[in-house]
C-alpha cells in the first residue's frame, strides 16, 4: 500500500490551459469543490465567490468542473469559463473537466478520497459541489456534502 503521499506533488491543468502546482499555495487553505454548470446547487458559485472574495488572503477555492452526476456538466473549456463569469461573476481557479471518481480519476481526487493518500479519511464523491478543505500545511481537514452551503459555519470556523 501507498504512504501518505503530498497534496502539492499534484498539479492540475486550469480551465483557460496553465499547468497549476497545488505546491504554490502552501500557506493557505484550499476548498476543492467538484462543479456543474446544470445542478441543483449550482447557485453556490455564487457562495464560493463570496468566500473567495472574503478570505482569498489565506484561502484558495479550486472549482472543478465535472460531468460525472447526472450529465451536469455538458459544456467545454470556453462554455464552462463563460458560464461562471456571467452567470456568477467567478474570479477563483476553475480547473479543467476532470473525473472525480472511477477508472480516470484524476489524481487530485485519487487524494482527497483515498486515505492512504490524505492520511485521515476516505470518502467517496456523491454529487456536484462536494467540498474538501485542506490546512495551509497541506493536510486534509474534512470533506462536506453537496448540501453544505460554502459560506456555512461548518467551513468558515476553519477558516
Amino acid at each position: 500500500m501507498k504512504l501518505k503521499s503530498s497534496i502539492y506533488d499534484i498539479s492540475i491543468t486550469s480551465l483557460t490551459g496553465e499547468k497549476i502546482n497545488l505546491s504554490a499555495f502552501k500557506g493557505k487553505k484550499i476548498l476543492i469543490v467538484n462543479t456543474a454548470s446544470e445542478c441543483g446547487f449550482t447557485k453556490q458559485y455564487a457562495d464560493l465567490q463570496k468566500l473567495h472574495e472574503k478570505y482569498q488572503d489565506k484561502l484558495v477555492i479550486i472549482g472543478a468542473p465535472c460531468n460525472q452526476f447526472g450529465g451536469q456538466e455538458p459544456g467545454n473549456a470556453q462554455e464552462i469559463q463563460s458560464f461562471c463569469q456571467v452567470n456568477y461573476g467567478v474570479t477563483f481557479l476553475m480547473t479543467e473537466k476532470i473525473d472525480v471518481k472511477g477508472e480516470n480519476q484524476h489524481a487530485l481526487y485519487q487524494w482527497l478520497t483515498k486515505k492512504e493518500l490524505n492520511g485521515v479519511k476516505s470518502s467517496s464523491v456523491k454529487w456536484n459541489f462536494q467540498k474538501y478543505l485542506i490546512d495551509e500545511q497541506g493536510n486534509f481537514i474534512d470533506y462536506y456534502f453537496s448540501i453544505t452551503n460554502p459560506m456555512s459555519s461548518k467551513i468558515t470556523k476553519q477558516l
